[in-house]
C-alpha cells in the first residue's frame, strides 16, 4: 500500500516553516486546520490582481469570475456532484440556519424531522427551532456510555410523517464515524430527505457525496486546509422544492437561491487551492490517471490509513489511564483522530500542555447536547486533542509524554 510522504505533505503548509510556531505540536485541528500554500497563494493573488466585482467585461473582472467558477467546478468533480449543487456560504452554521428557514416555509404542521443529540449545535439547534412552526422534532439519541447512534433506534423513529433526517458524519467530540450510506438509504426508503453534517469528517478526506446519496452535505473549508467558508451540497431535486432565500431575481440560480448575502469572492476563488493540494498529493503518491472523484478517493484512503496508524499509540495510552474517559470508540478504525477527554480540570490541563508546546483545546466545543447526554458538565467541558494527516508520529509521542507530566 502507498505510504504517506509526510515530508512532502508538510512542505505544502507554510505554518510548519513559521518561526513563531516552531517546536509547537498543533493538536487542535478540529477547531480549524492550517492552510495549504495553494490557498494562500490564490487568496493573495486575488487580493492583489482580481479584487474587483466579478463577471464583468474587463480583464480583472473576468479573471475573478473565472476563478470562482473554477473553484465550484473542480470541487464538484472531487465530491462527485453536479456543479450547480455546490453552494458557498459564510459558514456552516449560517448555511444550516438558512436551510432551516427554507424548510420552515416548505414543511407543514404535523410533519416531522429527526435530529440527534450527537451533533454540534450548528446541525441541531436551527432544525429544532422548526417546532415553532408546528413541525414535530424527534430526537435520535446516543448511548449515554459510548456516544453511539444505533441504526436500529432510527428505524423506530421513522414513519411516513418524517421528511428530513439530520445527523453528523462524525461528531466533533465523540469521533465515531457514522454509517452514512446505510442511514441515507434507510431514510430515503421511508420517504425522507437527508442532511449530513460533514464538518468533522471532511478534514480526514473529502467524501464521495454522490456515492453517499445525501440530499444535503455540509462542511467548512477552514477545516479542510482552505479559507473561512462554508460549503453545502444541495441536490437540485431538493433545492427546487425549497423557498428562495435570496433576492427574488435569484430564485432560479441554484448557487444563489439559498444564500441571502453575496459570497466572499476572494475566499470562494481560493477554495480552488484545496483542489490544487489534493491534486498535488495524488500526483506525488499515485501514478495511474483518475478523474476528480477517483483522485479524491485515493487521497481520502491515503489520509485515512495514515491517521489510523497515527492515533493507535495515543488510544492505547489513554485507555490505560483510569483518570481519563475517552469519549467514543476505542478502536482507531471506527473513529476520526479527534479525542474528547473527560478529565478533572480540562482548562488547567490545556494551559499546562501549552507550556510543553502542545496546542490543545478545552471547551464544550458547541457540543453541549452530547456532553450532557453522556453525563458530563458542559460548563467544565472536555480536553480535546485532534490530529490530521500532516501530524507526525513523533508529535503524538510528544503529546503522550506531556500528558504523562500534566495529568
Amino acid at each position: 500500500m502507498t505510504q504517506l510522504d509526510t515530508d512532502f505533505i508538510r512542505a505544502h503548509f507554510p505554518a510548519f516553516a513559521e518561526p513563531s510556531l516552531r517546536n509547537q505540536v498543533f493538536a487542535e485541528n478540529a477547531g480549524g486546520s492550517y492552510t495549504c500554500r495553494h490557498v494562500i497563494w490564490r487568496l493573495t493573488r486575488f487580493y492583489k490582481q482580481r479584487k474587483v466585482q466579478p463577471y464583468g467585461s474587463y480583464a480583472a473582472s473576468m479573471l475573478a469570475g473565472d476563478e470562482m467558477d473554477e473553484a465550484r467546478e473542480r470541487l464538484a468533480r472531487l465530491l462527485n456532484v453536479q456543479t450547480g449543487d455546490v453552494v458557498f456560504g459564510p459558514s456552516t452554521t449560517q448555511n444550516v440556519y438558512v436551510l432551516a428557514q427554507a424548510f420552515a416555509e416548505w414543511l407543514t404542521p404535523g410533519q416531522t424531522i429527526i435530529v440527534t443529540n450527537q451533533d454540534h449545535e450548528a446541525n441541531s439547534g436551527a432544525w429544532r427551532r422548526l417546532a415553532e412552526y408546528g413541525v414535530q422534532v424527534r430526537e435520535w439519541q446516543i448511548d449515554p456510555e459510548t456516544g453511539h447512534l444505533s441504526v436500529e433506534d432510527l428505524k423506530n423513529l421513522l414513519d411516513d410523517t418524517v421528511k428530513l433526517v439530520c445527523f453528523p458524519h462524525c461528531s466533533n467530540v465523540i469521533g465515531e464515524i457514522n454509517p452514512v450510506n446505510e442511514i441515507t438509504r434507510l431514510a430515503h426508503s421511508a420517504g425522507a430527505f437527508v442532511c449530513v453534517d460533514g464538518v468533522s469528517y471532511a478534514p480526514h478526506g473529502l467524501p464521495n457525496i454522490g456515492r453517499i446519496g445525501a440530499d444535503i452535505y455540509l462542511f467548512s473549508t477552514y477545516k479542510t486546509y482552505g479559507p473561512h467558508q462554508g460549503v453545502m451540497v444541495v441536490k437540485s431535486a431538493l433545492s427546487t422544492l425549497l423557498a428562495n432565500q435570496s433576492h427574488f431575481f435569484n430564485a432560479n440560480n441554484p448557487s444563489k437561491r439559498l444564500v441571502p448575502a453575496g459570497p466572499d469572492h476572494a475566499q470562494v476563488a481560493a477554495c480552488a487551492g484545496m483542489v490544487d493540494y489534493i491534486d498535488a498529493v495524488y500526483d506525488h503518491h499515485f501514478k495511474a490517471g483518475r478523474d476528480g472523484a477517483g483522485r479524491a478517493a485515493c487521497v481520502h484512503d491515503l489520509f485515512r490509513s495514515y491517521e489510523i496508524d497515527l492515533m493507535g499509540p495515543l488510544l492505547d495510552y489513554l485507555q490505560a489511564r483510569p483518570d481519563v474517559r475517552v469519549l467514543g470508540p476505542t478502536k482507531a478504525t471506527r473513529r476520526a483522530p479527534t479525542f474528547a477527554l473527560a478529565v478533572q480540570d480540562p482548562t488547567r490541563i490545556a494551559d499546562r500542555l501549552a507550556h510543553h508546546g502542545i496546542m490543545a483545546g478545552a471547551s464544550d466545543f458547541y457540543a453541549v447536547r452530547p456532553l450532557r447526554a453522556m453525563g458530563l458538565n458542559p460548563a467544565r467541558g472536555v480536553l480535546r486533542l485532534s490530529f490530521v494527516h500532516y501530524n507526525l508520529t513523533s508529535e503524538v509521542d510528544r503529546v503522550i509524554k506531556a500528558l504523562d507530566q500534566v495529568l
